[in-house]
Formats: C-alpha cells, sequence, structure tokens
C-alpha cells in the first residue's frame, strides 16, 4: 500500500469522504431518535430485542433500546469517528484509491458491517477503513515497523501488526509455477500449518482464528523487482476464503490489478470465474467455502 501522495485531485476526494461520513452521521442520529421515540410512546408494548441478523423490519421498528433520554452521551458520535472526519477534512494527503474505487469496498461494507474485515497494509486510508466498519474489527497488516509506530501515535484505535514477506517480485515466474502443485491446490487444511510455499504461515494468530468477511490485498510493496511481491498476501487471502467453515462467501479486494504480479495472481489464485467486478486498479473476488461439502474445483469452469 503506497503512503505517498498521489496525483488525484484532492477535492475529489475530500467530497467523497466528507459525504460519506456525513451521511454515517446522519443514519446514526436518525437511527437513535427512532428508537428513542418509539421507547417512549408506549413502553408496556415494547417487545423483546430481536437478533439484527434475524431481525425482519417489522421486528426492527418495536426493537428495545437502552438509549434513552436520560442516558448520558447515547446520541453522541463514537469519537474514533469524530477523529476520522476531523483527519480527512483537514488533510491534505489523498488515500490510496480513486473515488470510484473506494466506492466498491464501501458499498460492500455498507452490506456487511459491522463485520471482520482484514486489510494487507496501512496505509492513508486506513482511518476511514476502521471508520466505515464501525462496530466491526478492522485489522491491518503492515512490513515496515516504523510507518506502523508512526501511525500508532497518531490513531491509537486501529489495530495494526507487523507481517514480513520472504518473497520478491522477481520471484513471481516461479512462484506461479509452485502454486499449481497439489499441496497448494488442496482446500482443507489449516494454512499456517500449509506446505505450499506460497502461503504466509507467519502471520499473527488472529488472522487465522477471525472468520474474515472482507479481505483486501494493498500490500506490501510490489512496485519494482526487488521489492517484496504480493503473490503470497493474495494467495493466502483466497485460502482463507476457501477454508471458511461456514457456507457463507467472503468478499476480496486486490488493487493496483494494472501491474502483472496483481492481475496474474488475481486471476490464477482468487479465480477469473469468481471476480464480481473491477473498477480501476481495483478487483472484487466473492469466493465461496470450499469446506461446505461441494466437491468445488480450485476454480470454477
Amino acid at each position: 500500500m503506497s503512503r505517498s501522495p498521489k496525483t488525484y485531485p484532492s477535492f475529489n476526494y475530500k467530497l467523497l469522504l466528507l459525504g460519506v461520513f456525513l451521511a454515517f452521521v446522519v443514519l446514526f442520529f436518525l437511527r437513535s431518535s427512532f428508537s428513542s421515540s418509539d421507547s417512549n410512546q408506549n413502553p408496556s408494548t415494547i417487545s423483546p430485542k430481536v437478533p439484527l441478523l434475524n431481525a425482519s423490519a417489522k421486528d426492527l421498528s418495536s426493537t428495545s433500546t437502552d438509549c434513552s433520554p436520560s442516558t448520558t452521551g447515547c446520541n453522541k458520535i463514537p469519537s474514533s469517528l469524530a477523529q476520522t472526519i476531523i483527519h480527512y477534512t483537514t488533510s491534505t494527503i489523498t488515500p490510496q484509491q480513486t473515488l470510484k474505487e473506494i466506492s466498491v469496498t464501501a458499498k460492500i461494507l455498507d452490506q456487511k458491517s459491522p463485520c471482520n474485515f482484514l486489510v494487507f497494509g496501512l496505509g492513508h486510508d486506513s482511518l476511514m477503513w476502521s471508520a466505515l466498519n464501525h462496530g466491526g474489527r478492522t485489522i491491518f497488516l503492515e512490513e515496515d515497523e516504523s510507518w506502523i509506530e508512526q501511525i500508532r501515535r497518531r490513531f491509537p484505535t486501529l489495530e495494526s501488526y507487523h507481517v514480513t514477506y520472504n518473497s520478491k517480485v522477481n520471484e513471481a515466474d516461479n512462484l506461479m509455477d509452485v502454486g499449481k502443485g497439489p499441496e497448494c491446490t488442496a482446500v482443507g487444511s489449516d494454512i499456517k500449518y500449509s506446505m505450499c510455499q506460497l502461503a504466509l504461515k507467519g502471520l499473527p494468530s488472529e488472522v487465522y482464528d477471525i472468520k474474515w468477511d472482507l479481505i483486501m490485498v494493498d500490500a506490501p510493496t510490489g512496485y519494482h523487482d526487488e521489492a517484496p511481491g504480493r503473490m503470497s498476501a493474495i494467495y493466502t487471502a483466497g485460502m482463507i476464503a476457501r477454508n471458511k467453515e461456514e457456507g457463507e462467501t467472503t468478499h476480496v479486494f486486490v488493487h493496483d490489478v494494472n501491474r502483472v504480479v496483481e492481475d496474474k495472481f488475481s486471476m490464477s489464485f482468487l479465480c477469473k470465474g469468481y471476480m464480481q467486478k473491477q473498477e480501476g486498479r481495483l478487483r472484487l473476488f466473492t469466493i465461496p467455502s470450499h469446506r461446505d461439502g461441494s466437491s468445488r474445483p480450485f476454480c470454477p469452469e
């Protein structure tokens, strides 16, 4: 994930980001006001709380809330969201992705959040991704320890971990051949014990233990032959999705697909047949679980 300023006009980014967060704030207040008005109308008719994942529109309209006019701060914006709004409205540095590219992921987050979101890379857009997944868990994996410390001092609420990538861009052709072997296409075993050379086995335990809903690959660097390449990150993201026990799908995003490695490895290991959309340099793949007893091939025909 590049951390240098881009040439895209900052005006458009600020309008997008400010619009997204203001809309989030308005929705937050509307929901709080709606719930409070319902609870004050007729307390004796309030139904027990209904789990959000299974609630119908009718259920949600009658769901009780712990928030009441006497509850201190119940209508306040979360401090992390307030910090995000202030940061992006005052920053002169624009995120890595374009407005249209950001919108692809933002749309999925709007449907899925709060959820589990794994991001390979820590950059100028990280605070935005964390805020858009408010209430969920967003983890960032970063190769540059000094950069992690800088970000932690500025934004201590972001959860990030240092990772090491052992392969370089100039090894991509060899790793593409390696990835075609049976040890790399087998699904079902824990990836941290995989025999595949492409598998990232030294990641924090959280990466292997959490069931991820969204994964974004926007790191490591990958922009010259001697730089760490994204081959293993792309492969690992695909295997995490395939190894998900539930039958639900995992949304995997790959940025910088204008580059050879990101293009070829995403199509080979996330599969062209699973690609849902490409916007600019961003691709979205929707990968189903391969552990649901359906005997799926590594890639669909």
